[in-house]
């Protein structure tokens, strides 16, 4: 997830500059997914307001999520719950030494 520190609820109330900055970073993330993880493709996505999703009022935020051919299982399609690969702290393990200074 990529997530500008302004809260705003939407694309029309953020800069040109934060935008582009979203971005920049979005390359950086998948470069590191594909890097680890070795996807065969991405989906990126914002919920802009409530109806659409968004879970935290006014923080536009961009969602990066690796995906693979057959990821969908019953738990997403009928149970409505997302599983988890591996627990938070391995994937930082893995992910952070792409965003170090």
């Amino acid at each position: 997830m990529i997530a500008p520190y302004k809260h705003v609820a939407g694309l029309d109330d953020i800069e040109t500059q934060i935008l582009g900055e979203m971005m920049e970073l979005a390359q950086k993330v998948q470069s590191a997914l594909k890097a680890v993880y070795r996807p065969e493709g991405y989906n990126l996505g914002m919920n802009l307001g409530k109806c659409a999703g968004a879970g935290v009022a006014d923080h536009l935020h961009l969602h990066i999520l690796p995906r693979w051919t057959g990821d969908s299982n019953f738990m997403t399609v009928i149970g409505e719950t997302r599983v988890q690969p591996e627990d938070i702290f391995t994937t930082y393990d893995k992910l952070a030494s792409f965003f170090r200074r």
